[in-house]
């Protein structure tokens, strides 16, 4: 019998850091690996160039905390430590994390990639503002109404060659023949907000909305417009309604003007109940 697993359990614990703030810590490396048949997913390695293509995609910064699902030998979490941001990756396979925790040793980044051994399903992903993935087309799908509820708005997901059904993907890009996807996961503004401007008018702006694709009305002074060019992601929603481009924030149940449109009148909109 090897001692490379125990070795590499060992080598895990040495590695016990937590993100500060966060409460991330890596489990421990369960001590019998998953059999191959026993994945839901197969363990097939991103390409390099592919993992660096996913991460330019997702805008990953050093304030970025980064959680891979589906971890593998840990070269997504390695990739975006090594660019400063914060990193955690988790797979049940506790071969593959004993794999990726000595991967990120050895590359002097355990203090900012981390690795559990945990079913995706039950990881808990708050906290993250990028998310990749590289699963199956029905992991996918089991996985968006997470993806939708627990991230916050402006949160980005990434993912390599599956898409995400009639979620249309924020971006896509061809690299060596392999899609990657991005999505912005969007606040949710679906319902009736009363707006009101400086000046003391107020209108009701009515809105639906499915994913990141938003219609509705603007509603005042005796008539009811459409909206028009109206785009949402993340936090930010634009639309036009009578010859005004409206810029905003939104902010749980509150709307407000959004700066990257320039100087607007100091409106705010607030949803009903």
């Amino acid at each position: 019998m090897t001692r490379l697993p125990l070795i590499l359990a060992a080598l895990a614990l040495l590695c016990g850091c937590t993100f500060q703030g966060t409460g991330i810590a890596p489990f421990n490396p369960a001590p019998a690996p998953v059999s191959e048949r026993d994945l839901e997913v197969p363990f097939v390695p991103t390409p390099p160039e592919v993992v660096e293509a996913m991460l330019d995609l997702a805008q990953l910064g050093t304030d970025d905390l980064l959680i891979d699902l589906g971890s593998g030998d840990g070269r997504i979490p390695i990739a975006a430590a090594r660019r400063g941001a914060r990193a955690l990756g988790v797979d049940i396979d506790s071969s593959r994390v004993s794999q990726a925790v000595l991967n990120a040793r050895m590359a002097q980044l355990e203090t900012r990639a981390l690795f559990r051994t945990q079913d995706l399903f039950q990881t808990p992903i708050r906290d993250a503002s990028v998310v990749a993935i590289y699963l199956m087309p029905e992991i996918n799908l089991r996985l968006r109404p997470r993806l939708l509820t627990e991230l916050r708005p402006g949160a980005r997901v990434v993912s390599h060659a599956f898409d995400m059904g009639d979620w249309r993907a924020d971006a896509h890009e061809v690299v060596d023949g392999r899609n990657i996807y991005l999505w912005v996961v969007p606040a949710e503004v679906a319902g009736s907000w009363t707006l009101t401007d400086p000046d003391g008018s107020v209108m009701t702006l009515d809105l639906d909305q499915r994913f990141q694709e938003v219609s509705g009305t603007l509603s005042g002074g005796g008539q009811t417009l459409a909206l028009g060019d109206v785009t949402l992601r993340g936090t930010q929603l634009r639309f036009i309604a009578g010859g005004r481009t409206w810029w905003a924030l939104v902010d749980g149940g509150t709307m407000t003007p959004d700066p990257a449109g320039g100087t607007q009148p100091a409106w705010r909109a607030q949803r009903n109940s």
